[in-house]
């Protein structure tokens, strides 16, 4: 098993930042992939970015390529998520998600989630 919990949601301007992180314990942090994605009221889980375990490898949903970084520290059992240049339309409940060793896209590919983080941004 693999716990997942994230951290430093909250509310923000438009054009502001915030980074969220994931700190994971369990099972061997560097030999899984991990993600991040949202969900808003009402609309299904979006996949926002993902990096593999060694960290070479990124990819990026077009919603928020150029604006959201992704990175991990296997040192510290922990990935993050750097947002910036936030709208409105960024608000939701941000998950932390594992699988193994690669990047993937989908949310069914996930095998373990943390509970969510809300982001709000204001206009």
């Amino acid at each position: 098993q693999v716990q997942l919990v994230e951290s430093g949601g909250g509310l923000v301007q438009a054009g502001g930042s915030l980074r969220l992180s994931c700190a994971a314990s369990g099972r061997t942090f560097s030999n899984y992939g991990m993600g991040w994605f949202r969900q808003a009221p009402g609309k299904e889980r979006e996949f926002l970015s993902a990096i593999g375990a060694s960290g070479t490898r990124t990819s990026y949903a077009d919603s928020v390529k150029g604006r959201f970084t992704i990175s991990r520290d296997n040192a510290k059992n922990t990935v993050y998520l750097q947002m910036n240049s936030l709208k409105p339309e960024d608000t939701a409940v941000y998950y932390c998600a594992a699988s193994w060793l690669i990047v993937r896209t989908k949310t069914r590919e996930y095998d373990y989630w943390g509970q969510g983080t809300q982001v709000t941004v204001s206009s």
